[in-house]
């Protein structure tokens, strides 16, 4: 079958290195893609959803896959579907689950589901007399859409009201802070678990453990994320039989009694309290960049996407390898702080077989140049991402591979997946 993959970066490109690897799979299209993404298939530069909708349709596309939240909160897959065409995702009523940490948290409350003490409000007097109950860590987070950068973990009483005052007042994150969550703070692990859902039935991946602050140890500012591992050994047995029956179940359920059954990536953000899986938020697509670790890992991408868009999650055989893989990403200059001059990336030639065949690069904010060259465009730029019997193993791969690669101002951790193997 031929395939559209809706976005730009890293999550992307690791979708469709994998469906390029995938027997069933024909011809691959990128909208908009990236300065690498032509490699494996076509850059289609149409960003307007019904022209969109209108060139699957005339080129006979079996299957739309979208990437970013933004294009599924807008509305991408009602267009889609109201052509009767293929695509997997949410439509915008249930992409609120991520669109609105309002709406979020009050459908967890609803369906019984466990999450953190909150309010949302968009009166910094209430938020100031909540944030007054809790001991901190407190924390503020934006209702709409911030990229990923929405949440602020405050570590006093006064830091959380300057945080909930900057939102509500607009000056943070403009329009999607004039609402806001407030929470008690979760002291435990944090895991990102997905569930691939296709209305009524799902199937839950191998849990995930990100690394979201910019320097070794934990330490710097947040970031989109730095690195990730896959499978995290942190989950066990139990923990994912109380994900299903405590979180999954009950959202599929709740999703169809409130008329908006979720199809697509239900992203779970997990802290484990004393063995107890309790969701900090939702989101409803990959994660990046763990999706660039998961992906090496399926047997068959196109049929778990394709049965999941069509309703048919239960005839699917998904399997996984036995593997564990671990992604380094690598950032430009000045990020998170700020945009960098792009810089031309130089990639060695890979002479180490054992480097070659287990680990590889998925690009992410990257230019093709009139020359011909790539260059590092964007704050996170690429990840290496190395596959192998042992996450120690995967580890390795992904950091030869790391070494391998070249830009001015390159970036990247040294310590990711150190809680598995510390």
């Amino acid at each position: 079958m031929d395939i559209l993959i809706v976005g730009s970066g890293g999550r992307e490109y690791s979708m469709g290195l994998a469906l390029r690897k995938d027997p069933k799979v024909g011809k691959l299209y990128f909208a908009p893609g990236n300065g690498a993404t032509d490699n494996l298939g076509t850059n289609i530069p149409l960003g307007d959803f019904n022209i969109l909708a209108d060139f699957v349709q005339a080129n006979n596309i079996e299957l739309t896959i979208v990437g970013p939240e933004a294009p599924l909160v807008a509305g991408i897959v009602d267009i889609f579907k109201a052509k009767g065409l293929n695509i997997f995702g949410p439509s915008a009523e249930a992409a609120q689950l991520e669109g609105s940490k309002i709406f979020m948290k009050n459908f967890l409350a609803r369906h019984n589901i466990p999450t953190a003490k909150y309010i949302e409000t968009d009166s910094l007097g209430n938020a100031y007399k909540f944030i007054e109950t809790l001991t901190p860590p407190v924390v503020v987070k934006a209702d709409g859409l911030c990229g990923g950068k929405g949440v602020i973990i405050a570590q006093s009483h006064d830091e959380a009201k300057r945080a909930a005052g900057e939102m509500l007042s607009g000056n943070a994150f403009g329009e999607a802070g004039k609402s806001i969550v407030i929470e008690e703070f979760l002291d435990g692990y944090e895991l990102s678990v997905f569930a691939i859902c296709d209305g009524k039935d799902f199937v839950i991946l191998p849990a995930a453990q990100d690394h979201k602050r910019l320097l070794d140890n934990d330490e710097g500012p947040n970031t989109g994320g730095m690195g990730a591992y896959v499978p995290t050994p942190l989950v066990n047995d139990e923990i994912y039989r109380k994900l299903e029956e405590r979180v999954v179940k009950p959202t599929l359920a709740g999703m169809q009694e409130e008329g908006m059954p979720f199809t697509g990536v239900l992203f779970m953000g997990v802290m484990v309290v004393q063995g107890e899986p309790i969701i900090l938020e939702y989101n409803v697509r990959f994660g990046d960049p763990e999706c660039e670790e998961i992906m090496p890992l399926l047997k068959s991408p196109s049929e778990l996407f394709y049965k999941a868009a069509t309703g048919n999650l239960a005839e699917a055989n998904i399997e996984f390898y036995d593997k564990y893989a671990v992604g380094v990403v690598m950032a430009s200059k000045n990020y998170p702080y700020s945009e960098s001059v792009p810089a031309e990336i130089i990639i060695d030639n890979i002479v180490h077989d054992d480097i070659a065949s287990n680990a590889h690069i998925s690009f992410a904010g990257v230019t093709r140049g009139d020359d011909g060259k790539l260059y590092a465009t964007g704050g996170r730029v690429l990840v290496c991402v190395g596959v192998g019997d042992s996450i120690a193993e995967a580890q390795r791969r992904a950091y030869m591979l790391c070494g391998q690669v070249h830009f001015a101002g390159k970036q990247c951790r040294s310590d990711i997946a150190y809680q598995a193997l510390s």
